[in-house]
């Protein structure tokens, strides 16, 4: 099998080093070069025309962004970006989303030699959901790594059948996505009216990143958009935005749905995870759910998506064409779990039609 070949951009040469010592540690991936500004990078990419750039946000000479910005425009190639977890890096990182960057790694603040090794398995499954993710075009406009055991939603909520409930004119639109899927969760969004059914999110990111995405979304959309607090009600024309590092889960409270947060162990090495608050709106939302499943690396979410459709409630999974990385999605198209398989253009009119109509289910075995 052929390795994805890698170059590192990074100023210091001791985060280079580490990333060496990482990647060519995996069986199937090889460092090519390395690069410690800009413009260096952009001989080495001429030169050795790597699969996959790692490039560190702030940098001497020419910022990442920029040089970010350049690349996508002139030679477009699978950009992972290298950020700090703070404010200003957590605003950079989305702005390299923005810009067509697949997905970004945290680089630890302190003792970089004896914490970035724990990034390991991080950074090796995002350099290879990089390599095959699709990039080439203007964008369709991660949490912390994990060793843990790879839990299910069993571990926050325990597995029950979602009781019977009859239909209300109450609606929730609740939306899963990992790579790829800041800017998905944009575009989504973007279509949406401002009295839009209630929409709760879960996107795999950082602690740092979420309140900053949660403020981009709300000035991108006629919604009003926010991170999530715990016991918040949820209401219709509202977005709410699983906390990194917290879990997302919808509970009933009386006649109102509130935000429940917790923080249970990481499931499928996720947390926030999709699939515990997809099994959360199937078990108290049920029918009056639809369930979507947006780009994403992995299977997260999948199980949860089959648990909203065993419950009544419609299911959309984003198609493998306008996806950056069809894990997600394409894991619960194998599990037979999305009603309907739609672009990603396509998606927020088909859950609104969906939350009109009077019968759930009835996008079931759509192909769009």
């Amino acid at each position: 099998m052929k390795s994805i070949r890698v170059l590192i951009v990074d100023d210091s040469a001791l985060v280079r080093q580490l990333l060496t010592q990482i990647i060519n540690a995996q069986p199937d991936m090889e460092v090519v070069g390395s690069a410690a500004d800009p413009y260096q990078a952009r001989e080495r990419i001429k030169q050795l025309n790597p699969d996959v750039l790692t490039l560190d946000v702030e940098m001497p000479k020419m910022d990442g962004i920029k040089f970010l910005e350049h690349l996508m425009r002139l030679r477009p190639m699978p950009v992972v970006m290298v950020s700090s977890l703070t404010e200003r890096g957590a605003d950079v990182t989305l702005q390299a989303l923005e810009l067509g960057a697949v997905d970004f790694v945290s680089k630890p603040q302190t003792d970089l030699v004896g914490t970035l090794g724990d990034y390991s398995e991080e950074i090796a499954g995002k350099v290879r959901a990089a390599a095959r993710a699709r990039v080439g075009k203007p964008p369709l406009q991660g949490q912390r790594p994990s060793v843990t055991p790879k839990y299910t939603a069993d571990a926050v909520i325990e597995a029950r059948a979602a009781p019977r409930r009859f239909r209300t004119t109450d609606r929730m639109i609740a939306v899963g996505a990992s790579t790829g899927g800041t800017e998905a969760i944009k575009t989504f969004l973007m279509a949406l009216p401002a009295d839009a059914p209630a929409i709760v999110i879960t996107q795999h990111i950082p602690a740092a990143f979420s309140a900053p995405f949660a403020a981009r979304m709300n000035q991108a959309s006629a919604l009003s958009v926010c991170e999530a607090a715990d016991g918040q009600q949820i209401l219709a024309g509202h977005a709410y935005i699983a906390p990194g590092d917290q879990h997302l889960l919808v509970e009933q409270d009386g006649a109102r749905y509130v935000c429940r947060l917790s923080a249970g162990p990481p499931v499928n090495r996720h947390r926030p995870s999709v699939d515990v608050m997809f099994r959360s709106a199937a078990q108290n939302v049920g029918a009056n759910a639809v369930g979507v499943l947006l780009t994403g690396m992995g299977e997260d979410g999948a199980r949860g998506l089959k648990e909203m459709q065993e419950a009544g409630a419609p299911t959309l999974a984003q198609d493998e064409r306008s996806s950056v990385v069809w894990g997600m999605p394409g894991a619960a198209v194998r599990l037979g779990a999305a009603d309907a398989v739609v672009a990603l253009d396509g998606i927020a009119q088909m859950a609104l039609q969906l939350c009109a109509q009077r019968q759930p289910g009835s996008a079931r075995a759509q192909r769009a």
